[in-house]
């Protein structure tokens, strides 16, 4: 089974990376680009040993070990 986990701040956050990523293009002259996050991504795939519960341990990794869930979000793709 392969995973893949998209983890984003909540709305309301501050994000000093995603505000960096914004404006930079526009100081070197490409305009159009309104807004910017940061964003984490994360990729994995399970053991077939472990298939039957894969699903349920890639919830407790992104609850546990990968989203700050106080102030992140995340989205699993399976």
């Amino acid at each position: 089974m392969k995973a893949r986990i998209h983890v984003t701040f909540e709305t309301g956050v501050l994000d000093p990376q995603g505000k960096a990523t914004a404006s930079r293009p526009r100081q070197l002259g490409f305009h159009g680009i309104a807004r910017s996050a940061g964003k984490t991504r994360h990729r994995g795939r399970a053991r077939r040993d472990r298939q039957a519960r894969g699903p349920g341990d890639v919830e407790q990794m992104c609850r546990k070990l990968l989203a700050n869930t106080v102030i992140e979000n995340y989205a699993i793709e399976l």
